[in-house]
């Protein structure tokens, strides 16, 4: 799988895809990607990305120009604008996604991208919550992060996927331990220690239910 991403700070990406999953991909070559600088489609010689709104408002927009004619260059199968206006990104998203040989994510910045991106050019707006970041990077490899997990081969055991938190809709995963049994005091409940395979599925519905409830009682509704 093939992720494109298309931001004015393309040295952001230096740090977060060198380390673990995500680098152990792409030195196996599960996964690419290709970091595009959006200033070089860019017309004047300021390379000028971005431009007030009309109407007046703070801030400043990203202009169609540069980004319509990139995403033209690079012609990826899917299109996706990271946006605080977008719909939610998760776990059911990243795995639509994951299907896609190719995915380009673009960066928001400023105060915002001219709506036409949003309207005739990205096939999706999507947002990794309800709340603004500065601009798109940080959402962008948290996706990357997110989706190439789920291509196969990326993690050793696929099923790892299965049994987590989100995977099973409106249900985070269920408490975990490991050694020592007693750690000051607290101790691992009986039922994962007893060897009861049938009594431990049980108890890792019941306490994912109690976890989801106490956590995310959203997620119940």
């Amino acid at each position: 799988m093939r992720f494109d991403i298309l931001t004015i700070f393309p040295d952001f990406f230096q740090g977060p895809f060198a380390h673990g999953i995500v680098a152990k991909a792409i030195e196996a070559g599960l996964i690419e990607f290709q970091i595009h600088d959006l200033r070089q489609w860019t017309t004047d010689r300021h390379r000028t990305v971005d431009d007030r709104p009309f109407g007046g408002g703070e801030g400043m927009l990203l202009k169609p120009q540069p980004i319509f004619e990139a995403v033209e260059a690079i012609q990826p199968t899917r299109t996706i604008l990271l946006s605080a206006q977008g719909k939610r990104f998760d776990q059911a998203a990243a795995r639509r996604l994951a299907e896609y040989p190719e995915v380009l994510l673009i960066c928001g910045r400023y105060e915002g991208v001219d709506e036409r991106v949003a309207e005739h050019l990205a096939d999706e707006e999507l947002s990794v919550g309800d709340f603004v970041l500065s601009g798109g990077e940080l959402a962008a490899a948290m996706m990357v992060d997110c989706i190439a997990r789920l291509v196969p081969g990326v993690l050793g055991n696929l099923d790892s996927t299965i049994h987590e938190s989100f995977s099973e809709p409106g249900l985070l995963d269920c408490p975990q331990y490991t050694r020592p049994a007693d750690f000051r005091g607290w101790k691992v409940p009986d039922v994962l220690i007893g060897g009861n395979h049938e009594e431990i599925r049980l108890w890792r519905e019941l306490a994912a239910r109690e976890k989801t409830a106490r956590n995310r009682p959203d997620l119940l509704q």
